[in-house]
C-alpha cells in the first residue's frame, strides 16, 4: 500500500519523488510587463525545500488579453525567457518537479484587467457588477485559443519546467465550455457532452504534441460547478474517461466556479446539486474524495485530488484505500512550506490550523440580501490573507498570523489596482500590444 513518501511513476516514465504536491494558488507577483521575477524564484525555491514532490505554479496566462487577476505571470510568445529559466530553477532545487499551470480565465477576468472578456457563450457572470458581459469567441478565435496553451507548455519545456496543466476546472474558459450553464453553441463546441469537451480534449492533444511523449502532461477538471444547469459529476466522470483514452499523466480533480467558491471550501448561492452522503471525518477533509471515487470507475490513471486535506492519518488512508495517487495542498503551504517533507518523514501530524478568519456570520438570504455582500467579503478576505502570506514568503518573510482580514483585503485591493493600472500604461506602450 503506498504511503505519503512513496515515489510514483507516471506513464511518461517521469518520478514524482512522493506523493504530495503543492498545488496550484495564483501568486500575483508579476509586474506591469507580466514576466516571473525573482520573487517567484525566491517563493518556489522556499517551497521547493519543503519537500513536495511536485510543485504547480499558479495561473499562468496564454493571452496578455485577458488575465484571471492582475499580477498573473503571461508567456505567449519569447519574452522573458530567462527569468522562467530562472523560476524553473528554482522551484525544482530539491529534485522535485516543477509543473506550469497554463490558463485561459474566459468571462472570469474583472473589470480591472479587462472591460471587453470572452466565452463559449454571452453568459455574463453574476457578481456584484465586477465582471463584465464576454462575447462568444469565433471558430477561429478557438483555434487559436488552442494553439497558444501548445505554445505555452512548448516555452515550459524550454525553459526547464519538468511538466505541465492544462487547467480545465474553477470557472475558466475550458470550464466554461464544459458547462452546459455557460455553454449555449449550437456549432461543433456546443450542445452535447462531446461538443462541449471539444475544446479540452484538443488543447490536451496540441500540448501534447508540443512538448513530446516523455514530458508530464497533467489536467484539471471539475469534479462539478455546484450549480443547477452546470457541469456535475456525471459529466466528469465521463470527460475523465475521455481522458484517460489520451496520453496525460496526472488528472487532478477539484470543483467549483467564482459563483460557487468550492475549491476554498465554500458555499456560494443556495446549491441545487445533489451531492455524496460523507461521513463527518470526510466532510471536514478532502472536500472532493468522493467525486474522486466515483471517477476512478472510469479513469485508471493516476489521480490527484485537492481541497481540505489536514491530516497525515486521513491522506494515508486515502492512499492505502486506492482512492488516489497524489494528495494536493494548497494554503497550508502559505503559513507553513516546509509542512510536506514533514508528513512525509512523520515529524508532522497535521497542519496547524490558521486563525479564523471572519468578517461576521448569517445564513443567505437571498441574492439582494446585505448577507450576500458579506460571504463575498468573507471569501474575499479569506484568499486575501493567503495572498499576503504568499507575498510574504517570497520576500524571504515568515508568515504573518497576526494579520487581520480587513488590512488583507485592503492591502490586497491596493495591489490589484495598482498593477493593473501599471500594466495598462504598459501595454499601452508596448509595441503590437493588443487590449482585451
Amino acid at each position: 500500500m503506498p504511503e505519503l513518501a512513496d515515489p510514483l511513476r507516471l506513464p511518461c516514465g517521469a518520478l514524482l519523488p512522493n506523493r504530495l504536491a503543492k498545488a496550484a494558488m495564483t501568486e500575483g507577483l508579476a509586474g506591469a510587463d507580466d514576466q516571473p521575477n525573482p520573487r517567484h524564484s525566491r517563493l518556489y525555491r522556499r517551497w521547493a525545500a519543503g519537500g513536495a514532490g511536485l510543485l504547480l505554479t499558479g495561473n499562468v496566462m496564454v493571452d496578455g488579453r485577458w488575465l484571471e487577476r492582475p499580477g498573473n505571470v503571461v508567456v505567449e510568445d519569447r519574452r522573458g525567457r530567462a527569468a522562467l529559466a530562472d523560476w524553473a530553477e528554482a522551484g525544482t532545487a530539491a529534485g522535485n518537479h516543477l509543473w506550469m499551470q497554463v490558463s485561459h480565465p474566459g468571462r472570469q477576468t474583472t473589470r480591472m484587467s479587462s472591460s471587453r472578456p470572452v466565452s463559449a457563450s454571452d453568459q455574463g457572470l453574476d457578481l456584484l457588477g465586477l465582471f463584465a458581459r464576454p462575447r462568444a469567441l469565433q471558430a477561429d478565435e478557438i483555434r487559436e485559443v488552442i494553439q497558444r496553451f501548445a505554445t505555452t507548455a512548448a516555452i515550459a519545456r524550454e525553459t526547464g519546467f519538468t511538466g505541465v496543466q492544462v487547467h480545465g476546472a474553477h470557472g475558466y474558459l475550458i470550464a466554461q465550455f464544459l458547462s452546459g450553464l455557460t455553454n449555449r453553441r449550437e456549432d461543433e463546441w456546443g450542445g452535447s457532452m462531446a461538443n462541449r469537451a471539444r475544446l479540452l480534449l484538443e488543447i490536451v492533444r496540441a500540448v501534447r504534441k508540443a512538448v513530446g511523449d516523455d514530458f508530464p502532461v497533467s489536467v484539471k477538471l471539475n469534479s462539478a460547478d455546484f450549480q443547477k444547469g452546470g457541469f456535475d459529476l456525471v459529466d466528469c466522470v465521463e470527460v475523465a474517461g475521455w481522458l484517460g483514452e489520451e496520453y496525460i499523466d496526472l488528472l487532478e480533480i477539484s470543483g467549483g466556479t467564482y459563483e460557487q467558491p468550492r475549491l476554498v471550501g465554500h458555499r456560494g448561492r443556495a446549491e441545487t446539486v445533489a451531492e455524496p452522503q460523507r461521513a463527518s471525518t470526510r466532510e471536514r477533509e478532502a472536500y472532493f474524495l468522493d467525486y474522486a471515487r466515483e471517477v476512478r470507475a472510469a479513469y485508471s490513471l493516476p489521480l490527484m485530488v485537492t481541497g481540505g486535506f489536514r491530516s497525515r492519518a486521513f491522506m494515508n488512508a486515502a492512499l492505502a484505500a486506492g482512492e488516489l495517487d497524489v494528495i494536493g495542498l494548497g494554503r497550508p503551504l502559505c503559513t507553513e512550506p516546509d509542512l510536506p517533507g514533514r508528513l512525509a518523514a512523520g515529524t508532522a501530524e497535521e497542519a496547524t490550523p490558521p486563525p479564523l478568519l471572519r468578517f461576521g456570520k448569517g445564513r443567505l438570504a437571498g441574492p439582494a440580501s446585505p448577507l450576500l455582500l458579506m460571504k463575498f467579503l468573507n471569501v474575499q478576505g479569506e484568499m486575501a490573507w493567503y495572498y499576503r502570506q504568499i507575498l510574504r514568503l517570497a520576500d524571504g518573510l515568515a508568515p504573518d498570523l497576526r494579520l487581520g482580514i480587513g488590512r488583507a483585503l485592503a492591502a490586497h485591493g491596493r495591489d490589484e489596482w495598482r498593477l493593473a493600472r501599471g500594466r495598462r500604461r504598459g501595454r499601452a506602450l508596448r509595441p503590437g500590444a493588443s487590449r482585451g
